[in-house]
């Protein structure tokens, strides 16, 4: 697989990276530890060397598991985990107090089973902590060797800049797909200007855009997107649109839908970095498949035109933690 720097940083990974949040956080149960270990080592014999954790998955678990599945080859991957909630939960609140900080990653490298982090993202903007404090914190880190890049996740650009001042950051990770482009507004003008590179998560619409779900799909009770606006019923119905004009598309060039929505990702620009999860070794061969599928300009701006004309129904996450994104 094809290798992408980050941004202006030296952080070199393969253009698509594994989204490991799934396997234990927010699509219904864990999956299976020695399932979960298989999946990602799989990914690096495919050629993956970026894996995307954070501690509020499970919480911890997932750290926990991803170390020791990259554990054998630690010096040929990259690893993402993030900070930023009390004791790790969501549901406890925000928390980037720089004590906070500190105390993650101590635990965090335990976790992982390494001695230093490459990617430490802020998962959400803590309005409660000055965003210098939190940069400052992690430059500490760094300079301290247990960190080697900062990374913010669904940050606004004001909060952007002032980080950036402060301490380099190398990767923004938010979401960005072909049925959420609301940071081409704003956020990607910054991050070329910047020399920060990007990292999109659901980058296939948590699932939508492969066109495994419709209006009829029933989610399992601990599955997240049974609170997500844009995934009731109606809307999913009303959305299908979108996945009937993806899959026209993905025939015409005898690829998948996910495939298409990945490989219009990596076009978009040379320092976009996808990470697609999955809990499914077929579906993990299918995704990675998206790095040979070439778009040529006029495919692109056919891909361009004929989703402009389809309007999104449903906000991509309910009220209270919408209020958490773009701060």
């Amino acid at each position: 697989m094809q290798k992408r720097t980050l941004g202006k940083s030296n952080l070199q990974v393969s253009s698509l990276g594994l989204g490991c949040m799934g396997l234990s956080f927010g699509y219904g149960p864990p999956t299976a530890k020695a399932q979960a270990i298989e999946l990602i080592r799989t990914a690096y014999d495919r050629g993956v060397t970026f894996f995307d954790t954070a501690e509020a998955y499970g919480p911890f678990l997932n750290e926990e598991v991803v170390g020791e599945a990259l554990e054998p080859f630690r010096k040929e991957v990259v690893i993402a985990t993030k900070f930023g909630f009390k004791e790790g939960i969501p549901a406890s609140g925000l928390d980037s107090r720089p004590e906070r900080i500190r105390e993650h990653t101590e635990a965090a490298l335990k976790r992982l089973r390494t001695d230093v982090i490459d990617l430490l993202y802020q998962h959400r903007v803590d309005p409660n902590v000055p965003m210098e404090d939190v940069a400052g914190a992690v430059k500490d880190l760094i300079a301290a060797g247990k960190v080697k890049h900062f990374g913010m996740s669904e940050a606004g650009v004001g909060s952007i800049r002032r980080a950036h001042a402060v301490q380099p950051v190398t990767a923004l990770q938010s979401e960005y797909s072909l049925w959420w482009r609301e940071p081409e507004k704003e956020i990607l003008p910054t991050l070329e200007e910047l020399g920060i590179g990007f990292v999109p998560f659901s980058p296939l619409g948590k699932g939508f855009l492969t066109g495994a779900i419709n209006d009829k799909t029933q989610f399992d009770s601990t599955d997240f997107r049974n609170v997500v606006p844009r995934f009731t019923e109606e809307n999913r119905k009303a959305n299908q649109k979108l996945v009937d004009v993806l899959s026209g598309i993905a025939k015409s060039k005898a690829a998948t839908n996910a495939q298409i929505a990945l490989a219009w990702l990596l076009a978009q620009k040379p320092w976009i970095v996808p990470i697609p999860g999955t809990t499914k070794l077929h579906r993990l061969e299918e995704n990675l498949g998206a790095a040979t599928v070439e778009l040529t300009a006029a495919e692109l701006d056919e891909i361009d035109a004929a989703f402009s004309g389809i309007a999104v129904q449903g906000n991509r996450y309910p009220a209270q933690l919408q209020a958490l994104v773009q701060r």
